[in-house]
């Protein structure tokens, strides 16, 4: 049987919102399994929904730029935030996001192989930036969107410098209105995107193992509720139903107003102008996302409460 040591305790906690016992114990039945035991616990009611991946578990910097019908997002990692606040770093950040403009698709290798503003190639100066600055830093991931008409719209939050920050959206507007129309509703979904985290532009778009493991929570609910086996399969279609609805941007509410689809403010907004508008694509980069920090100095005193 694995150890279950403090430090997993404390992240099953924060993931699931549920008590220390309870975590204590569903890591015990599954063996330390942290992913197993946030199922665990959400089957029996003990956890709220899983809480997307919120936490900036590296550090760096993400950047967005967009040129004409065209954009880029990319995330640059380094260890300390206090290389982020370095005016060099930054530099380099904001160098290779428009050189990521030249690169086909979404090619992080190539991006890396691709001519330096400054001489040599991306990957080069990323070398000689690590040198100077004294700390590891990588090129994690890029992503490009584009429309044939319309606007690419960018939004930044948590900005530590003008294009860079913590979360970068960019929201692929296609559509045969002005730029007076579609840059300000491109503002609003991307402050949507930025705080609402949708999985999908569709719900057809979320991935089929993330279904398949809310399909499962949701089949251990319903066995557990003593409903005949009809109504269960009925219990089971409905969260899933549910989980879509939410996860998908399209179908999410729009966070301004709280009731209102957001498939439902393009369409409104396309009727008002007169023209056609199609919410095409979009990104949401957020600083160090899925990337998890190692714990080394946990306090004592919660060892003691969880009692290892």
């Amino acid at each position: 049987m694995a150890v279950v040591t403090a430090a997993i305790v404390k992240e099953l906690r924060e993931r699931s919102g549920a008590g220390m016992m309870d975590c204590k114990k569903a890591l015990a039945e599954t063996d330390g399994d942290l992913e197993a035991a946030v199922d665990l616990l959400r089957s029996k009611g003990l956890a709220a929904a899983q809480k997307k991946s919120s936490r900036t578990a590296a550090e760096g910097l993400v950047g967005i730029a967009v040129e004409g019908l065209k954009g880029v997002a990319v995330e640059v990692n380094s260890e300390t935030d206090f290389v982020a606040k370095n005016e060099q770093f930054q530099d380099f950040v904001r160098k290779v996001t428009a050189v990521a403009f030249t690169v086909s698709g979404d090619d992080v290798e190539a991006l890396k192989s691709a001519a330096y503003p400054d001489g040599g190639t991306v990957a080069e100066k990323l070398t000689a930036s690590i040198a100077t600055i004294g700390e590891n830093q990588s090129i994690r991931r890029l992503k490009t969107v584009m429309v044939s008409q319309g606007a690419v719209v960018s939004y930044m939050h948590n900005v530590v410098s003008p294009n860079l920050g913590k979360i970068g959206v960019l929201v692929a507007l296609e559509g045969d209105v002005g730029a007076d129309v579609l840059e300000p509703l491109g503002k609003q979904i991307g402050m949507h995107i930025a705080a609402a985290f949708p999985l999908a532009l569709h719900a057809d778009g979320l991935d089929a193992e993330l279904i398949a493991r809310e399909r499962k929570i949701a089949e251990e609910k319903a066995a557990e509720s003593g409903k005949p086996i009809e109504v269960q399969a009925k219990m089971v279609d409905g969260a899933i139903a549910k989980f879509a609805k939410e996860n998908a941007l399209l179908s999410q509410l729009f966070v301004i107003d709280g009731k209102t689809p957001v498939a439902d403010v393009v369409a409104k907004a396309a009727k008002d102008a007169g023209g056609t508008i199609t919410l095409k694509d979009y990104v949401r980069f957020q600083l160090g996302e899925g990337i998890e920090k190692e714990e080394t100095d946990f306090a004592a005193e919660v060892a003691a409460a969880a009692g290892l």
